[in-house]
């Protein structure tokens, strides 16, 4: 049975290997949305490479902020597969990392832009989708969401009401299977601004990561990219509305 995934932030990182992983799982088809086109396609050339050609993988180039991207990318993949299975939303941003004093409103509302209102956005496109196939959306969370970190405020703000929003469609989409994942402390370039410009602001919770980093103990994106690519194809309905650890025992089916 082929699973039809819509994957937002799907240029690098988390995104780039849960796309990867999604070719390979359950004879995937994939419509990959990121702002940077080059990277897009450097990911369609990887995946050809693999040997999925354009019937596997469509791109869509744009920003998740704006509604028509939204919209493009959910219709492409209707259009191309006559169905969608699996939203998996994992574009989000770190910065501003700064103390809360010291941001401005307009921080705030850039970021919740792309971390909660376009995830909004996406899951009001995409859920009349879902529901005829018994789907699932899963909202890319963080640990941030239940814990207070310095010059973390805007983000895990953010995330919080991202888990909110989850547990609410959980609610309301009985059809749906919603989850909330923690991806884990993972290789990206969010460790990189964290390394970068995180040690003064983030003070003494900085080098939490920073040690992670030095004693080889981030996760590689393939570890939840695997595991949100499994999620996709066999929507958890039993644990629809949960905030959950992608390294979680009721997740372990999924990461073999």
């Amino acid at each position: 049975m082929t699973t039809v995934y819509l994957i937002t932030g799907a240029s690098k990182g988390i995104g780039r290997a849960t796309v990867l992983n999604a070719l390979r799982y359950n004879n995937g088809r994939v419509v990959a949305v990121a702002r940077n086109e080059i990277l897009l396609n450097e990911l369609q050339s990887t995946a050809k490479k693999m040997g999925f050609g354009e019937d596997r993988l469509l791109i869509v180039p744009g920003d998740i902020c704006n509604k028509q991207t939204v919209s493009t990318a959910v219709q492409a993949a209707v259009a191309k597969w006559g169905k969608l299975d699996a939203v998996i939303a994992n574009a989000g941003i770190l910065e501003p990392v700064s103390l809360v004093e010291n941001t401005t409103l307009e921080d705030w509302q850039t970021l919740f832009n792309v971390n909660l209102f376009s995830i909004v956005d996406l899951a009001k496109e995409s859920l009349p989708y879902l529901r005829k196939t018994r789907g699932t959306l899963i909202l890319v969370s963080s640990g941030a969401a239940v814990k207070g970190y310095t010059g973390w405020g805007c983000y895990g703000a953010s995330k919080a009401a991202l888990n909110h929003l989850g547990m609410t469609l959980g609610v309301e989409e009985q059809e749906v299977a919603t989850l909330c994942i923690r991806p884990g402390v993972v290789d990206t370039d969010m460790q990189v601004v964290i390394r970068s410009k995180g040690r003064e602001a983030m003070k003494d919770d900085a080098q939490k990561f920073i040690d992670l980093h030095e004693n080889g103990q981030l996760l590689s994106p393939d570890q939840p990219g695997k595991l949100l690519a499994a999620l996709g194809a066999h929507p958890m309905h039993e644990r629809s509305g949960q905030f959950l650890s992608w390294d979680d025992p009721a997740l372990e089916s999924c990461r073999k």
